[in-house]
């Protein structure tokens, strides 16, 4: 395991993206120098605060550190979903060991992110799967100092702690199953999930099947609209609605390739744009009906009742796995390998030398 990888060294005095020049035309994070991902300096404010070689920033796999090093493309995922407080098992297991081929599959290379002991961690080894398939902590960006400090067993990633991280790393994405959103009845509550603030700062591509059918689309859509996050539908019209396909909330724009991902993202960070969100159907194969699924979402949140904040999410998936008879669990095991394999063409065509 090696403590070294890409050392994170942006200049703030160009006053665009993290290590984006308009002269390369070339994708996130790759300078015409190193070809290396976003280069944060610690002394500029802007990048992680702790370099490599303090011992205190993450500590890099040795296959991350090659990677990002030789240019080769790399994806980075959350942890949440194949800890126990994701998935049940051992279809966790199942998720991580598909998604892990999948972008290894697309000619990339997975970076799991975690707090492991204490230490940010990007990118495991497999030895190291077991154990982050089993109890851990939630960890979400506004965690990871505290989970830090305090020595943290296994503090398993959100999707806001792993753009956080990947930023930090210079992998420009992120492939995940669903964001989280803004809530039902959040006019009152105030309850928007910490991943949408994330999303927005921090110049990283996240890959999703939408956001869970039990928050608010709409308001989610518009959250990203306010923040300047380019929503690109992949090859779909409409958000998805993670096990349904589709939603009623249309989207503005439509991509059918990487390149025009590629493409979309060099533009937006060239003019100092933070992060972009691809969202990319569940497989019909495995998909459920949004009819059935808005059904089935109602009976589990009434039987969850006032369960609010961070706990809805496990507690309604929980109940959704067991009244659709596990086609939920089945659904989150495609589109969490598909989301992984159209990541992975995504970072294949960030890090070619583009026109």
């Amino acid at each position: 395991m090696s403590d070294t990888g890409p050392g994170p060294t942006h200049s703030p005095a160009s006053g665009r993206g993290p290590g984006y020049s308009p002269a390369s035309g070339r994708g996130p994070g790759y300078s015409p120098a190193s070809g290396r991902g976003p280069r944060y300096s610690p002394a500029s404010g802007r990048g992680p605060r702790y370099s490599p070689a303090s011992g205190r920033g993450p500590r890099y796999s040795q296959a991350v550190a090659e990677a990002t090093s030789a240019g080769t493309p790399v994806v980075a995922l959350e942890t949440t979903i194949f800890s126990e407080l994701g998935l049940p098992g051992p279809s966790n297991r199942e998720a991580l060991d598909r998604v892990t081929a999948a972008i290894e599959a697309g000619g990339a290379v997975p970076a799991l992110t975690a707090v492991l002991d204490g230490q940010l961690r990007i990118g495991l080894d497999v030895a190291e799967h077991a154990r982050i398939c089993g109890p851990a902590r939630k960890v979400a960006a506004r965690d990871l100092p505290v989970a830090m400090a305090g020595g943290w067993d296994y503090g398993a990633t959100t999707v806001s702690a792993s753009v956080t991280l990947a930023a930090a790393a210079g992998i420009p994405v992120f492939a995940t199953g669903g964001i989280g959103g803004v809530h039902r009845g959040w006019a009152t509550t105030g309850d928007v999930s910490a991943d949408l603030p994330a999303l927005a700062r921090h110049p990283v591509i996240t890959v999703t099947a939408g956001a869970k059918v039990f928050l608010d689309l709409a308001a989610t859509v518009e959250y990203l609209e306010t923040a300047s996050v380019p929503v690109l539908g992949w090859r779909c019209d409409r958000f998805p609605a993670f096990h349904a396909p589709t939603s009623d909330v249309a989207l503005t724009t439509r991509v059918e390739s990487a390149e025009e991902v590629a493409g979309i993202a060099r533009a937006h960070w060239a003019i100092g744009g933070g992060g972009i969100v691809v969202a990319a159907p569940v497989p019909e194969a495995d998909a459920i009906p949004l009819d059935e699924l808005t059904d089935l979402v109602d009976r589990a949140l009434a039987e969850v009742g006032e369960v609010s904040g961070p706990a809805v999410t496990p507690e309604v998936l929980g109940r959704l796995g067991a009244l659709s008879g596990g086609r939920t669990v089945a659904a989150n095991l495609a589109l969490a390998e598909h989301n992984a394999a159209v990541a992975a063409e995504i970072a294949g065509a960030l890090a070619s030398v583009g026109p």
